[in-house]
């Protein structure tokens, strides 16, 4: 079946009146997107494949040259190997089923893990033997980001040499790879982690194939962030300054989709300045609420079969879900126009990333509408 594509968000609701939320895919701008990381970073870029794993978004940034994939669970490792026979599929969450283990090695011939504990170590070794490349996880100090993930994963100095010792005693290649949180603002928290990497590696005196320096470049929703280039700037400088003559991976997912995507939700009910829409925390907005984050939104309506622009004076918005519960109400207000009504449109924009791969069919609410708009719309 031919895939229909739409000129415009526009288009969209004047060709489907969409009475259902619609996940929208810009792939023109998520191209541009990863041409400016394969251009501008110093080394290998893998995409996180868990910030958004639509077929559309994979589609547009393989389309882009990005050959490399962060790869975090066998489902994600399938989906890339299945789209992109010669891409190259990384193993990159810290902890892995033994059946998981089994099926990247032997079915799909992984080379490249994520460990940070001992434990871990020996699980990999049971599973999949030597002769691969054992990234060491290392924690990062808590900084600006709004995730912290060392929270969670990353093993503490000590630790990380330990473990880069006896991977390379077992007779596997290593690797030292860190991550400073999601939607980080801060380009010098790449240079503090970079600085704990170089100190583990001159400890643990091992050979080391390659610092991976992770994701967590942010994207902008409201509060300005440095534009992406100042970080590739800190990357290089550091690397120079710490004289680290080695190759450097980053994953990035946010900085790479969230610009691509948009959310188009419909206004159900208005109960003064109340709006009841038909996504919210549990589909493609939870981020809203988990992050606390304020994409841009724009409110459109239909007007004698036309789309066009809501117009009244700006008013802040209290926005509920559609699930049957009170829990399902962002934290944040928005800014809408005074004249916003039921059956007109909400855009959520800049909601490429952490979106529609984590929404959940609660109370059977699900956004299944996925659409490409062609050309090059200013989302901005």
């Amino acid at each position: 079946m031919k895939e229909v594509r739409f000129r415009s968000v526009a288009d969209v609701i004047e060709r489907l009146n969409p009475s259902y939320p619609v996940f929208m895919v810009f792939p023109e701008i998520l191209k541009d997107r990863a041409r400016a990381f394969l251009d501008g970073f110093p080394g290998t870029v893998l995409y996180a494949v868990k910030c958004n794993p639509d077929p559309h978004v994979l589609r547009a940034l393989y389309a882009a040259g990005v050959r490399h994939f962060d790869t975090a669970s066998l489902p994600e490792i399938a989906k890339v190997s299945e789209l992109f026979p010669d891409a190259h599929c990384y193993f990159n969450h810290p902890v892995k089923s033994r059946g998981a283990l089994e099926s990247a090695h032997e079915v799909y011939g992984l080379e490249h893990y994520v460990v940070d504990h001992i434990d871990e170590l020996d699980k990999l070794c049971d599973v999949v033997g030597t002769g691969i490349t054992v990234e060491v996880r290392i924690a990062t100090p808590k900084g600006a980001a709004v995730y912290n993930l060392s929270s969670k994963f990353g093993a503490v100095p000590d630790d990380a040499v330990a473990l880069l010792k006896e991977a390379n005693r077992r007779g596997m290649r290593t690797a030292i790879a860190f991550h400073v949180g999601s939607q980080c603002p801060d380009p010098e928290a790449y240079r503090v982690a970079m600085a704990e990497a170089a100190v583990i590696a001159q400890r643990a005196n091992v050979p080391i194939d390659y610092i991976d320096v992770g994701g967590g470049y942010p994207a902008e929703y409201g509060d300005p962030v440095p534009p992406i280039e100042t970080f590739f700037s800190v990357v290089k400088a550091a690397r120079a300054e710490l004289k680290l003559d080695l190759p450097l991976y980053a994953e990035p997912g946010r900085a790479l989709v969230a610009d691509g995507c948009s959310v188009l939700a419909q206004v159900q009910l208005r109960k003064g300045s109340d709006l009841y829409i038909n996504d919210g925390i549990y589909g493609c907005l939870a981020e809203i609420q988990l992050g606390p984050l304020k994409p841009p939104v724009r409110a459109l309506g239909r007007r004698d079969g036309r789309c066009v622009p809501v117009t009244g004076e700006a008013k802040s918005f209290r926005i509920f879900g559609p699930t049957c519960d009170s829990l399902d109400v962002f934290g944040v207000e928005f800014e809408l126009p005074d004249g916003i009504a039921e059956g007109d449109w909400i855009e959520f924009r800049r909601m490429g990333a952490y979106s529609i791969g984590m929404q959940t069919a609660f109370n059977g609410f699900y956004t299944d509408t996925v659409v490409q708009i062609d050309g090059h719309e200013d989302i901005v």
